[in-house]
This record gives C-alpha cells, sequence and structure tokens, in this order.
C-alpha cells in the first residue's frame, strides 16, 4: 500500500480518536492548523480546475472533512469544559476577535455564521441541486449528439466512448454533490449549537463548579467558545465557498483565476467609465483624494489593458497564419491526406433534410440501427460511416463508397414517396418511373397526396429515407467481407479470448495466423454467411487446422458446423426447402476437372462445358424468379466450393449449399435438376 493510501486511513484513525479520547492542548493546535491547512488547499484547487470532474473526489472529500470539524469541535468542547482551555490557537483566535467586549466577539461570531449558513452553503445547495437534475435531464440529448459525431465520422469509436463514460461522471458526480452539499449545512447547524452549548454550560460549570463570578465566567468561557467557533467556522466558511466554486462552474477553457481576469476585464473601456463615475463622486462630501485615488487606478489600468490587447490580437493573427503554414507543410499534414474512410455516403445538397436534424432528418440515427442490426445479424462491428455532402454530384443524388471505391448509387425525390409497382401490367398509377435502388424492382415516385390510393391499390409505398436505408444496408451487406480486416478480426479474436482463452490459443497464432482466420471469416461473409457464432467456428477451426491451412477448405467446414444456422436462415421456420439439385455427371465433371496446386485449388473446366451448366442454370434460376423463390442449388459437400465459383461470375446472389449444411429433418423438395445438356 502507498504511504499516501496510509495517510488517508491515519486520517480517518485520527477522526475516530478525537471523538474519543481527550487531547492535550498543544494537540489540540495542531489538528486546528491542520484543518485551516486542508480547507485553504481545497478552495486553491477548486479556484484551478476549470471543469468540476477534475476534482471529482470533492463530495468525499465534504464529508471526510466534515467529520474532521466536527470531531476537533467535540474535542475543543471537551477541553472547554473541563478544563477552561483549548490550547493556544483557540485562545488567541478568542482573544483577538473579543479584544475588551465579549458582547462585540459574539455578535461577529453570529454575523460569520449567518454569511456561511444563508448565503454560501445554501446557495451551493441550490445549485447543486439544480445541476443534478439538469445534468439527468441533458444526459438523453448528449448520448443522441455523440451518436450523431460518430455516425457522421467527427469521431471515432475511442472517443465515443470517452465522452459517454465522462457524460455518466458528470451525472454520478453532480448527484453526488447534491447530497455531500447536506453535510456543510448541517456542519453549520452543529457549528451553532456547539457555541450555544458551550456558552450556557460554561457559565454553569465556571460558577458553580469553579466558583467563579459572572463576569469572569463569562469573560472566559465566551472567549474560548468564540475563539473554537472562528478556528471552526472559517475553514467551514472556505470549503463551502469551493464547493460553490465547483458546482458553479460553466463551460470554460482556464481556472477560475483566469476567467475572472480575462472575462472581468476584457473591455478596458467600460474602465474608463467606472473610473469617471467614482470620480463624480469625489465631487460631494464624500473624500475626495480618497474617490479619486480609486479613478486613476481604474483609468490606468484601462489604459495598460488597451495597449497590449492590441498587440496580443495582432500575435494572435501572426500565430495562427504560422500554425497554417507550419501544418500545411508538415509531413502530419500529408498523411492525413491519404487516410481513407472505410465507409463513406455522399450526397447532393437537395438531400441535406435528410441528415440535418434540426429539419426533422434522422438518417444518422438509422445508420447508427443498421451497425447494430447487422453487428447482431452477422457478427462483426460495422465501422463508422461516414457521412457528407458533395457538391460534385447532382442535387437529389447519393453514392455509397467502401474504401473509396463507388459501390452503389442512387437519386432520390424527397417530397415524394416511392412506390414498388406490384404487377408491371397493370400498372396505371401516375408518377416517375424509375427503379427501387435496394433490389432493382420497378417503382415510381409518386407524390403525398397519392401516398393512400397507392396503398389500396396494392402498391408498396416507401418515404425516401427508408429507401435509402435499405439501400444502405444490403450493400453494407454484400460487402460485408470487404469491411473485415486483419485489425478487426483481431479485434473479434480478442473479445473471443475474453470467454474462451484456451479455444483461442488452440487456433492462433498457431497453426493459423491472424490472416488465414480473417480470411476464412471473409469466405463466411461473401455468401451471407453469419460469424456471430464464432466459438463453433474456432472449434471447428481448432480440429481442421492442423491438416490445412487452406482458407476455402476451411470456410467448407465451417459451413458444415454451422449446417443449423444456415437451414434457419434459408427456411424462415419452414420444415421444408425447395432447391435446384444438380445432376450426377455434372458434379462428376466438375469433380474430375479440379487442379490441385500449391497455392490452392481451383476449377478448371473446358469453356463449352461451362457454358451448358450456365445454361441449365439460367433456365433453372429464371424458373424459381418466376415462383418468387429465391434460387438455392444444393450439390455434394466436395465440389459446392467450385461450384460456387463458377457461377459467381454469372449469378452472384444464387446461394449454392451443401447436402452437409442442412439439418437431417429438413423437407427437401427439388423443383429442377442443373445437367450439362
Amino acid at each position: 500500500m502507498k504511504a499516501k493510501d496510509i495517510s488517508v486511513l491515519l486520517f480517518v484513525i485520527t477522526i475516530i480518536i478525537m471523538l474519543i479520547i481527550p487531547l492535550p492542548g498543544w494537540l489540540l493546535s495542531l489538528l486546528i492548523l491542520t484543518n485551516i491547512s486542508l480547507a485553504l488547499v481545497v478552495i486553491l484547487v477548486a479556484m484551478n480546475t476549470s471543469e468540476p470532474l477534475q476534482f471529482s473526489i470533492l463530495p468525499s472529500l465534504l464529508l471526510l472533512l466534515t467529520l474532521f470539524r466536527l470531531g476537533l469541535n467535540v474535542s475543543t468542547t471537551r477541553s472547554i469544559l473541563g478544563e477552561a482551555d483549548a490550547g493556544n490557537v483557540v485562545d488567541t483566535f478568542g482573544t483577538f476577535v473579543i479584544g475588551d467586549s465579549p458582547l462585540v466577539g459574539f455578535v461577529v461570531f453570529v454575523i460569520l455564521v449567518i454569511i456561511q449558513f444563508l448565503v454560501i452553503t445554501k446557495g451551493s445547495e441550490r445549485v447543486s441541486e439544480v445541476g443534478a437534475r439538469f445534468t439527468l435531464d441533458a444526459m438523453p440529448g448528449k448520448q443522441m449528439s455523440i451518436d450523431a459525431d460518430l455516425n457522421a465520422g467527427l469521431i471515432n469509436e475511442q472517443q465515443a466512448k470517452q465522452r459517454r463514460e465522462k457524460i455518466e461522471r458528470e451525472a454520478d458526480f453532480y448527484g453526488a454533490m447534491d447530497g455531500a452539499s447536506k453535510f456543510v449545512k448541517g456542519d453549520a447547524i452543529a457549528g451553532i449549537v456547539i457555541v450555544l452549548i458551550n456558552i450556557v454550560f460554561g457559565l454553569v460549570i465556571g460558577m458553580l463548579q469553579l466558583g467563579m463570578t459572572f463576569q469572569e465566567a463569562i469573560n472566559t468561557y465566551m472567549q474560548l467558545t468564540v475563539g473554537d467557533g472562528l478556528v471552526s467556522q472559517i475553514p467551514a466558511l472556505l470549503i463551502s465557498t469551493a464547493t460553490g466554486i465547483v458546482v458553479t462552474r460553466a463551460a470554460s477553457e482556464g481556472n477560475l483565476s483566469s476567467d475572472v481576469t480575462g472575462q472581468l476585464l476584457q473591455f478596458p473601456k467600460l474602465l474608463y467609465i467606472a473610473g469617471g463615475t467614482i470620480f463624480l463622486f469625489g465631487l460631494t462630501p464624500i473624500n475626495f483624494w480618497l474617490t479619486t485615488m480609486i479613478a486613476v487606478i481604474l483609468i490606468g489600468g484601462g489604459i495598460l489593458l488597451e495597449r497590449p490587447a492590441k498587440e496580443i490580437v495582432y500575435d494572435e493573427q501572426e500565430e495562427e497564419e504560422q500554425q497554417a503554414s507550419d501544418q500545411i507543410k508538415s509531413q502530419e499534414n500529408v498523411v492525413d491526406l491519404i487516410s481513407m474512410d472505410p465507409i463513406e455516403f455522399e450526397f447532393g445538397y437537395a438531400l441535406i433534410p435528410l441528415v440535418d436534424a434540426s429539419q426533422g432528418g434522422d438518417l444518422m440515427d438509422r445508420i447508427v440501427m443498421i451497425r447494430r442490426q447487422l453487428a447482431i445479424e452477422f457478427g462483426i462491428v460495422i465501422p463508422v460511416v461516414r457521412i457528407r455532402d458533395n457538391i460534385q454530384l447532382s442535387p437529389n443524388a447519393y453514392q455509397l463508397k467502401i474504401k473509396g471505391n463507388e459501390v452503389a448509387s442512387g437519386e432520390l425525390i424527397l417530397d415524394h414517396y416511392l412506390a414498388m409497382v406490384p404487377d408491371q401490367e397493370d400498372d396505371e398509377l401516375d408518377g416517375i418511373e424509375t427503379q427501387e435502388p435496394a433490389f432493382g424492382l420497378p417503382a415510381k415516385w409518386i407524390r403525398e397526396e397519392a401516398k393512400d390510393d397507392a396503398e389500396l391499390s396494392g402498391y408498396t409505398v416507401v418515404d425516401p429515407p427508408s429507401v435509402v436505408s435499405t439501400h444502405i444496408t444490403e450493400v453494407i451487406k454484400r460487402h460485408a467481407h470487404q469491411l473485415l480486416g486483419r485489425q478487426e478480426t483481431k479485434q473479434l479474436i480478442d473479445h473471443l479470448k475474453e470467454s474462451y482463452p484456451i479455444l483461442v490459443e488452440e487456433v492462433t497464432p498457431e497453426p493459423l495466423s491472424i490472416g488465414d482466420v480473417q480470411k476464412v471469416l471473409a469466405k463466411l461473409l461473401r455468401e451471407q454467411v453469419s460469424v456471430r457464432n464464432l466459438p463453433v467456428i474456432f472449434e471447428t477451426l481448432a480440429d481442421f487446422g492442423k491438416m490445412t491451412n487452406d482458407p476455402e477448405l476451411l470456410g467448407e467446414y465451417c459451413r458444415q458446423a454451422l449446417a443449423s444456422q444456415i437451414t434457419k436462415q434459408y427456411t424462415e421456420g419452414s420444415k421444408s426447402l425447395r432447391v435446384i439439385t444438380v445432376a450426377g455427371e455434372v458434379e462428376q465433371m466438375i469433380a474430375d476437372h479440379v487442379q490441385q496446386t500449391e497455392h490452392g485449388n481451383y476449377l478448371a473446366l473446358d469453356p463449352d462445358s461451362q457454358q451448358r451448366i450456365i445454361r441449365s442454370v439460367t433456365d433453372k434460376v429464371e424458373k424459381a424468379s418466376l415462383q418468387e423463390e429465391i434460387p438455392i442449388i444444393l450439390c455434394s459437400p466436395t465440389i459446392r466450393m467450385y461450384m460456387k465459383q463458377l457461377l459467381d461470375r454469372f449469378f452472384p446472389h444464387v446461394v449454392v449449399l451443401s447436402y452437409n449444411e442442412l439439418e437431417p429433418n429438413l423437407d427437401v423438395q427439388s423443383v429442377g435438376v442443373v445437367k450439362a445438356g
């Protein structure tokens, strides 16, 4: 344990000792001076903090210092009433304040207590209470602001996390200050009660037990009581003031001293007006020389402040220009220019209302939900989407970029709705013909007044924010494998290691590197297979990683291990699945033309055979599309990945499954057969 920690523990033990054991006068004097010193340190720290959280220990510190002060009051009361002596410090303070008149000293003490109780303490308590309430009320808005900045790319995930933690700590701090201010208020009340007890019982003890006269008793105990009250209330007043300073700190970049001098004296010319006003007071019966001296000081201060102000402005301008020049020339500036955002959404100026919250735009909130939805669906953390306007685009256009490359684009008409056409032959709705951007369906932009009629006619009507949100979601799904790099894979592995350390150690760094794992996960994502069940994937990699490090083969093993997940993905709760099977001669043809090399296996099928297979698949896929079914091709596990390689160039969205990727109890219905003829 560190010495600083031990000192705090000893401080608490000292408080307990003061409450129980009588202390000699010299030790009381030492503790009283310590109390005053601590109060001075607290108020100086409070004045030099720029925000409340820099002094977040203040609520707990208030409790400890209040207990320390009350412990001192108990010890000094015991000494005053028992021995008519409370040490040199108490006696000196009492003598200095009272002088020849105990009544005047008592009145001074009462005024000091009133100032602390009614002004400082009550004000601090009220500010703490209001600050706690307003901070809690503002939390949702601050959280939304952080999410908006995160989506706009103004901050990264780490900065957003730090801001959220700061908001939580602010709420905790103001809540604690609201309770801690009650300690200060109770301490002020206790000080008044203790003084009255000391005076009343001091007179009783002095006159009845010690045989003093009333005058002697009042002089002795009044002096000691007022001295004790002063050495207790002065630190309490400093602590109360420090509390008020901390809870009243508003948005600022400096400490209290720099803010007061910088803001109070920011208009030097106003000092001339103040100086002239004070000089005019001197023409009245008020002391002329005194008012003239103050007026000269104010006017002279204004002159001195006004001269450097011009120089400072000039220096600041030069400094800003120099900094801008240095920034342009610096290497770091060039490095920043080559950085690239993983996902960028750019739009024309007419679509600004989509993202402007003041105009009702909620696209940023929608993107937050998209990222959460895809994290649950695919098991990866989608990077922050950088949103910006682009004047080079047409006003209603937008585009989505993945790692700097445009992967999707579209156009929106904000004062219209997009109506998907249910039947092309019976389409009689008036509107601007277009295509639904996410799935390429025929659609029309219609006006708001035609929305109800379109819905009654069977059209699917969607507002522009929903159109672009759906488009962004589908594009990110299709390119999820491009967003998963080695760094993102390392984050997934680290997260898994927290719960399955042995499993992770068995897979990486031996026999598979992070790059090998990344290739396997990217292969799964490329075919829309979620990697959220990472423990099962790593179990498979642990079993087969020692036999091969080919990501294609390992991906096939992982797909088979995820058979239950894949089955549910395409059956959607149904007990049956309609598929297109592959004829035995086609499977044999593909298996015979697989070439094995040191860089992996690939399909080397002659062009004529490929064309025959493609024509057969085209016919079966068109029939499935007419029946509004997802075209799924089912084949044996040995050729599944080669079949997918063959079809990717022509039918990238066709699903290819193997028998081992389906649950045994599933009812599989064949709606067609892929043949080679």
